[in-house]
């Protein structure tokens, strides 16, 4: 009878600690359905009817703001791992300068770029000074003609 609980215990403490490694979805973004999204003609609508059919954008052009992006993107987080990205979509929507809807354009999650830093250090120009150098290396410099701290007319 003790064993068959203590089996039962640690199969239930077995069962809770995998839950943890089930994953979290999670939706980022705009939420763009697919009929609206296709609902949009070209030389047809213009910002109003767009605006009205899929709300406001996630962000205008920084060079042009009369193109507008709504970015949608599903994610999963899984314990000891980073995000994962499991589907994501950008609909561009291009308008000319009276406000018409110009071109419609769509991509998936294949124009995510993956970056991995070099190393832990950025390089960059000059002296390569130690910890030694940086903290000791103005002793006696203080005092010197021409140099911040100097006292003039002596």
């Amino acid at each position: 009878m003790k064993a068959a609980l203590v089996k039962g215990a640690v199969a239930a403490a077995g069962a809770a600690l995998l839950a943890g490694c089930a994953g979290i979805h999670e939706h980022r973004g705009a939420v763009i359905d697919r009929e609206l999204a296709s609902a949009i003609q070209v030389g047809v609508d213009n910002k109003d009817s767009v605006a009205k059919t899929l709300g406001r954008p996630s962000f205008t052009g920084q060079f042009n703001p009369n193109d507008w992006y709504y970015v949608s993107r599903d994610t999963k987080t899984v314990a000891m791992r980073g995000v994962g990205v499991v589907a994501q979509t950008v609909l561009h929507v291009r308008f000319d300068q009276a406000g018409n809807v110009v071109a419609v354009n769509s991509s998936g999650k294949e124009l995510i770029a993956s970056i991995n830093p070099d190393d832990a250090r950025t390089p960059t120009l000059g002296r390569k000074r130690s910890f030694f150098d940086e903290l000791f290396g103005n002793i006696g410099s203080i005092s010197q003609p021409g140099l911040p701290g100097a006292q003039r007319g002596q």
